[in-house]
C-alpha cells in the first residue's frame, strides 16, 4: 500500500473513533430528554434524509470538483459544527429538535465526504481490482474497530463526564481528519462535462446503476438491510435497558460486540469471496444477517444478545469490504462518484422508513417487533437479490470492466 493510502487510513480511523463515541453518546443522549419511541425515531432519521434531498446531485458535484479538496472540507465544516450542540449540552438547552437538526448536518457532510473517498480510493490505488479489495478490507477493520469497538465504551465513558464532553471529542477527530486528509497526494481532477447540466449528469449516474443488473442488486443489499437495521438501531438501547436489563455502560459494550464480529467478518471477506466466489459470498452474509438479527429479537440474556449481534456485524463487514470493491473496479472513473452516491443514496433513504417503522411497530405491539420485522426484511433481500449478484453476473462484469488483452481477477469471481 502506498504511503498516501497509510495516510488516508489513518485518517478514517480517527474519525471513526470520534464516530463511535457520539454512535454511543447520541441515543443515550437522547434518552435524557425523552423515552418516545417516535421522538428516538426523529434523531436517527434525520441523519439519513441529506442522502434523501441531495444524494444524486451530491455525486455528480464530486465529479465535477476536486475529490480531495471535498473530503477536509466536508471534515473541517462538521468539527465546527459540532460546538453547536457541544455548548447547548453544557448550558443544559439541548432538546431533540436540535440534535435532529446537527444529525441532518453531520450526514450532509458524510455525504460529500464519504462520495468522494469512494471515488478517491481507485485513483490513489490506480484502479486494481486486488489492491482496491485489501484497501477496502482495511479501512473497513479499521472503521469497525474504531467506531465500534474502542468508540462506544468511550462514548459510554465520556458522557459520564459531562454531555458536552463525546461531542468535542468526535469533533476533535474531524478536525485531525481533516488535517490528514489535506496532506493527501492530489488525484486527477475529473474531466469537466460542460455540455451536460449537473441534473442530467445526476440522471445519467443514477441509470447507469438501475440498467446493470449487478449493480442495482448490490444497491438493493444495503437498501434493504437499511430500513432493516434502522428498525433494529431505533430501538435498541430500549429494548437493551427494558428487556435485557443493560446499563448504560453495557449498551456501550453491547455495539463493541457487533464491532467486534464486523471486525472478524472485514479481515475474512477476501477470504469468503475466493473460496465461494463474491457473488456466493454476498448471498450467504445477506442470510446469515437475518438470522442473527432473529436470534437478537429472540435473546434471553445480554450475553446471547451480544453473540447475535457480533455474527450480524460479521456478515455486515464482510459485506461491506465485497460490494464496494467489486464496484469500484467495474464502474468507470468518470462516473464513479455519480453510481456510487446512487447506491448509497437508495440505502441511506431507505433508512428513514426504518427507523419510523421501528418507532411505529415498538409503540403499536411491543419492542421486540421492530427485530421480528427486520430479520423478515433481510432474509426476504437474500432470496430476491440472489440471482442478482451471482457469480456468473460477477465474473462477466469483470471480463468487460477489464483492460483489452488485461488479466482477469478470479479472486473476485470464482471460487477455488
Amino acid at each position: 500500500m502506498t504511503d498516501g493510502f497509510a495516510r488516508l487510513w489513518t485518517a478514517q480511523t480517527i474519525s471513526s473513533l470520534g464516530d463511535g463515541v457520539t454512535h454511543a453518546a447520541l441515543p443515550l443522549l437522547a434518552l435524557t430528554l425523552t423515552r418516545d419511541p417516535m421522538a428516538l425515531a426523529v434523531v436517527t432519521a434525520a441523519g439519513t434524509l441529506p442522502w434523501l434531498l441531495f444524494g444524486v446531485l451530491g455525486g455528480a458535484l464530486v465529479d465535477r470538483w476536486d475529490r480531495r479538496r471535498t473530503m477536509w472540507a466536508a471534515d473541517a465544516a462538521r468539527a465546527v459544527l459540532l460546538a453547536t450542540p457541544a455548548a447547548a449540552a453544557a448550558l443544559d438547552l439541548l432538546s431533540i429538535a436540535l440534535l435532529a437538526v446537527v444529525a441532518f448536518l453531520l450526514g450532509l457532510g458524510g455525504l460529500f465526504f464519504d462520495t468522494a473517498a469512494t471515488a478517491y480510493l481507485p485513483d490513489l490505488l490506480g484502479r486494481d481490482p486486488a489492491l482496491l479489495e485489501r484497501a477496502n478490507s482495511r479501512l473497513r477493520g479499521a472503521q469497525t474497530a474504531a467506531s465500534g469497538f474502542a468508540g462506544p465504551p468511550a462514548g459510554s465513558a465520556l458522557l459520564a463526564l459531562g454531555r458536552a464532553v463525546p461531542l468535542l471529542a468526535d469533533a476533535v477527530s474531524f478536525a485531525l481528519s481533516a488535517l490528514l486528509v489535506r496532506s493527501l497526494p492530489a488525484a486527477p481532477r475529473p474531466v469537466p462535462q460542460s455540455r451536460e447540466s449537473l441534473l442530467r449528469q445526476a440522471r445519467a449516474g443514477a441509470a447507469h446503476v438501475f440498467r446493470d443488473r449487478l449493480l442495482l442488486g448490490l444497491a438493493l443489499r444495503p437498501a434493504v438491510g437499511n430500513i432493516a437495521f434502522l428498525a433494529v438501531e431505533t430501538v435498541l438501547a430500549l429494548f437493551a435497558h427494558d428487556r435485557l436489563g443493560i446499563s448504560a455502560f453495557g449498551f456501550g459494550l453491547l455495539l463493541t460486540a457487533e464491532a467486534t464480529g464486523g471486525l472478524l467478518g472485514a479481515a475474512i471477506a477476501s477470504l469468503l469471496g475466493r473460496r465461494l466466489g463474491t457473488g456466493t459470498a454476498l448471498t450467504c452474509t445477506a442470510a446469515v444477517e437475518g438470522l442473527a438479527i432473529l436470534g437478537l429479537a429472540t435473546a434471553p440474556d445480554p450475553y446471547v444478545a451480544g453473540l447475535a449481534l457480533a455474527v450480524c456485524g460479521a456478515a455486515m463487514g464482510a459485506t461491506m469490504v465485497l460490494g464496494p470493491s467489486l464496484r469500484q473496479a467495474i464502474v468507470p472513473a468518470h462516473l464513479m462518484g455519480r453510481v456510487a452516491s446512487t447506491s448509497r443514496m437508495l440505502a441511506m433513504c431507505a433508512a428513514p422508513f426504518g427507523a419510523f417503522l421501528g418507532g411505529w411497530l415498538a409503540t403499536t405491539y411491543d419492542v421486540r417487533t421492530p427485530l421480528y420485522a427486520a430479520a423478515g426484511l433481510l432474509l426476504a433481500m437474500t432470496v430476491v437479490t440472489a440471482t442478482m449478484t451471482s457469480n456468473r453476473r460477477v465474473e462477466a462484469a469483470l471480463r468487460a470492466a477489464a483492460p483489452a488483452g488485461g488479466p482477469d481477477h478470479p479472486e473476485f469471481s470464482a471460487a477455488t
